[in-house]
This record gives C-alpha cells, structure tokens and sequence, in this order.
C-alpha cells in the first residue's frame, strides 16, 4: 500500500509538472511581445559603458530584475486571491501599454531627424571616453535606468502571464509565475551578455591567425549592430500584436470580427491554413497601432497643454 500511496503520489506530482510546464509555454508565448522588447531595451540601456564593465553591469541589472519580480509575482498573486476581478483591467492597461510604446517608438523615429539621434549619440560616447567623468555614477545611472526599463516589462509579463492562468489551481498559478519569472529573468539577460559581447568576441576573432576565425570574427562584427536593429523591429512589432490582441480580445465585437475573417479565408485553395493564421494577428497589430497612436496623440496633446500652463 505504501508503495502504492508512493507511485500515486509521484504519478500526481509529474501530472501538476506537466500541467505547470504546459500552462508556463501558454504563458511565455502570450509575453513574447513584451520579451522581445525587454531583449532589445536592456541590450540598449547596457551597451556604450566600457567592454571590461558590461558583463557586471548586466549582472547588476539582473539581479534587480530578480528583485522586481520577487516584488511583482507576489503581488500578481494577492491580486489572483483577493481581487480576481482586476486581471481583466490590469491586461487591458498592460496591452495599452504596450501599444502606446510600440507607437511612441514609431513617432520618434519617423518625427526626429537623424541629426539629432546622431548628436545624442554622440554626446553619450563622449562622456564614457572623458576622463573627467565619473564613469561608477554614469554606470549607476545605467543600471537605475536600466532597472525602471525592466520594473515595467517584468510587470506586463507577469500580469500577462496571470490572464492565462484564470481559474487555475492557487499552487499552479504559483509554480507557472515564478517559473515564468525565472525562466525570463535568465533568458533575457543571458542573451543580453551574449550580445552586447558579440562585438568584443568577433574584434578578438579578427585578431587569429587562422583564416576561418579572423572571417567568423568579422563576421561577428558586421552581425551585431544589425541584431539590434533586428531585435528593435521585430520587439516593436510584436508590442503591437500582443498588446492589440489583449485588447481586442477583451472586445467581442473586434474578437467575432476577426474571427470571421479568419473563417472566410480559411477555405483559399493552397494557403486557406495561413491565411486563416495571418488574419487575427494582423487585426491584433492593426487594433495596436490604432490604440497606441490614440494614446500618443492624447499624451502629446497633455504635454503641450501643460507647457503652455507652465
């Protein structure tokens, strides 16, 4: 009987697992958007401090995303417990969220020269090359910044994370959120190490004396500034998918109304399955742009409004 009592139990334990791992993979796909921002943000707010300091400035800032998680998963679980109904509400204002990023993003690129992205770059290379400088205040600001940068992103992802998790067991909620917490944390600023590195790895490549390693090195070199303009785009895009689709999903009319379009083009010979993908996700990134430029333009016009007050 005990031996029994034992295997049921194991049996149990690897069926909560796979539960968790199954709702944990729902949960990462649904923070994807965010990931992708979270990825290319904090590769950003990381790089332009010296080479022989970016790995403990990455560490730095992961240790205060463990910190802010350890502050929200808490939190997003109260929140399950006592007030369930604020799930909804806190998607809602996330997916806004996210939309009005992914456009403020867009007007900054599209409404400011390059002259003056080109200035502010400028101006930051100059003051880590001065030796007039205190570099341990400007690497704290990094880090400060880079920490608020993660507070807000680790907020979406886990209350994200918990509107997929409505209705489930309390110890499920618990196990999949610090699983998703976890699992970000260390994906997010591996991959970050690993990149803003690349440069440093290929420049040291270029170096061999071997042939096949000085063209990897180079290789490298030419790869890594274009990553970060793949991970921004792609981040950007993404924002708009997952924050409209949380909206549009909690809005009947827009989610019956993708869903039909979805249907209608599901019979096209030959691609009727892709087409039947590609509409509610394009309707979701329409619906995030469409909300996050409503916001920006609201923002704008605030803003305007109180300088001219002030």
């Amino acid at each position: 009987m005990a031996g029994a009592s034992l295997l049921t139990l194991l049996d149990d334990i690897a069926a909560v697992l796979d539960d968790v791992a199954v709702m944990s993979k729902v949960a990462a796909k649904k923070t994807a958007g965010v990931l992708g921002d979270d990825l290319a943000l904090n590769a950003q707010q990381v790089t332009g401090v010296r080479a022989d300091r970016e790995l403990p400035v990455v560490w730095a800032v992961a240790k205060g995303s463990f910190v802010n998680k350890a502050i929200l998963v808490p939190a997003a679980l109260a929140i399950s417990v006592f007030l369930p109904w604020l799930i909804t509400p806190l998607l809602m204002i996330g997916g806004a969220f996210l939309c009005f990023e992914g456009a403020e993003k867009l007007a900054h690129k599209f409404l400011h020269s390059p002259e003056e992205d080109a200035q502010h770059k400028a101006a930051h290379v100059a003051a880590v090359a001065n030796t007039e400088v205190d570099l341990v205040a400007l690497e704290k600001e990094k880090i400060k910044g880079a920490v608020r940068t993660d507070f807000i992103l680790s907020a979406e992802i886990i209350v994200i994370s918990l509107g997929t998790l409505v209705g489930v067991a309390f110890g499920q909620q618990v196990a999949v959120l610090v699983a998703i917490a976890i699992v970000m944390t260390i994906g997010v600023y591996g991959l970050v190490a690993a990149i803003v590195k690349m440069d440093d790895a290929g420049l040291y490549l270029s170096k061999s004396q071997n042939g096949a390693a000085r063209g990897l090195g180079k290789g490298l070199l030419a790869f890594a500034p274009r990553l970060m303009k793949v991970l921004s785009v792609v981040g950007t895009a993404a924002m708009f998918m997952v924050g409209g689709g949380i909206i549009a999903h909690a809005i009947p009319a827009v989610h019956h109304f993708a869903q039909s379009m979805a249907a209608g083009v599901a019979d096209v010979p030959a691609v009727g399955g892709v087409l039947a993908f590609l509409v509610p996700t394009l309707v979701d990134a329409l619906v995030g742009v469409l909300v996050g430029a409503i916001i920006v333009a609201v923002v704008t016009l605030v803003q305007r409004m109180r300088g001219k007050k002030g």
